[in-house]
């Protein structure tokens, strides 16, 4: 149970700038084809460390630029992070999109997670198995999706609000999966996620030999500064638990 005394609750604006320099929003490259995304470099950024990578799916009705509003509250020094768009127009104004669970649109949101790794990998030195894939609402169950498919790419998924996937087979790959470290932070809500909800996806990563990570916050509460810095704990813990045991 993460508790603070005064978490900030974000509301996600893709016109506010965090970040400034650190910042680069990048036109698309061969590698991303058409997908446009938002990449974000640490402060001092050093080539000679290998950094970690954060695949970031924004939320529902959101897009890539929502990358500069959440780095700051995870790190501002730790990760490379890169944001591709959602696949799905979710307002028909073309700047509000989101993670659709059909055939097509999951196959489309695994060719951008892929693209935009790859993309970042050109950009930055980044540690081939420090790679974690993260996401707010939809997003976070694309992440787990995109962890569960595609398990070798990453060394960890954070859902922050998302209902694991059902459907499609996402255990399809579950030898392979069930050592995919993951963390689900959970804000019950009666109407986007119920705590009945939140129980039976537990109970089925339970039962599938997931590692499992839980973070259970006030009943619907929005996103917050404190998801965010629990989300970079967990992931300095895969990278050095002794480390950040100590810390």
């Amino acid at each position: 149970m993460s508790t603070q005394s005064h978490p900030q609750s974000l509301a996600l604006d893709d016109k506010y700038h965090w970040l400034g320099e650190p910042t680069i929003s990048s036109p698309p490259e061969p590698c991303l084809a058409e997908t446009p995304h938002c990449l974000f470099a640490p402060l001092h950024y050093e080539r000679g460390y290998a950094y970690p990578l954060i695949v970031w799916l924004h939320g529902p009705g959101s897009n890539e630029q929502e990358l500069q509003q959440v780095m700051p509250h995870i790190s501002m020094r730790n990760h490379i992070a890169v944001a591709p768009r959602g696949v799905q127009d979710t307002n028909c104004m073309g700047c509000g999109f989101g993670w659709k669970q059909t055939i097509d649109a999951v196959v489309e949101a695994g060719d951008r997670v892929k693209g935009c790794l790859e993309f970042a990998q050109q950009r930055f030195h980044i540690h081939p198995e420090r790679i974690f894939v993260a996401g707010v609402g939809s997003g976070g169950t694309m992440a787990l999706r995109m962890g569960m498919e595609h398990p070798e790419l990453f060394a960890g998924a954070v859902s922050l609000g998302g209902p694991v996937p059902r459907g499609l087979r996402p255990l399809k790959r579950i030898n392979e999966a069930r050592t995919l470290p993951l963390l689900l932070a959970i804000s019950p809500d009666p109407m986007d996620y119920s705590l009945d909800h939140a129980m039976g996806d537990l109970r089925l990563l339970h039962y599938a030999g997931f590692s499992l990570s839980l973070r259970l916050y006030p009943d619907s509460d929005p996103l917050t500064t404190t998801m965010l810095s629990d989300a970079n704990g967990w992931i300095m813990e895969q990278i050095c638990p002794t480390t950040a045991a100590s810390c």
